[in-house]
């Protein structure tokens, strides 16, 4: 399944109306749009039906959505930081277990073929 950028911005549009106190309304849009990130984050469409069935549950998903997308996002972005550093100091091994660590704990596919791809990369 192909990522959609703009649909990640409207879960983390949705997460901010949550900061703001606003609460969500269930909608079948709010609905179809959950159910379309949830296996770009690594959900189960089970999982993500299962936390529909409330609006608790159903903000609790948009946390835990937003949370994937940054956690992850500054993950990757730290070690890749990390693996070019060691990369231009000729320290391979350091470059791929940097890599290698993001791969042992992400669950978000886009991070980790990112991170897949630039471990391949590595000669």
């Amino acid at each position: 399944m192909t990522e959609q950028p703009h649909d990640w911005d409207r879960v983390l549009e949705l997460y901010a109306q949550l900061k703001r106190g606003e609460p969500l309304s269930m909608s079948s849009d709010l609905g179809d749009l959950l159910r379309r990130v949830a296996p770009t984050l690594a959900f189960s469409s089970e999982d993500a039906e299962a936390a529909m069935l409330s609006l608790a549950g159903t903000t609790d998903l948009v946390r835990e959505m937003r949370r994937r997308i940054f956690v992850g996002s500054r993950r990757l972005g730290d070690a890749l930081l990390a693996a070019y550093e060691h990369e231009a100091k000729g320290d391979l091994a350091s470059a791929r277990r940097a890599l290698e660590e993001v791969l042992a704990v992400e669950v978000v596919p886009l991070y980790r073929r990112t991170a897949q791809s630039e471990l391949a990369r590595l000669p």
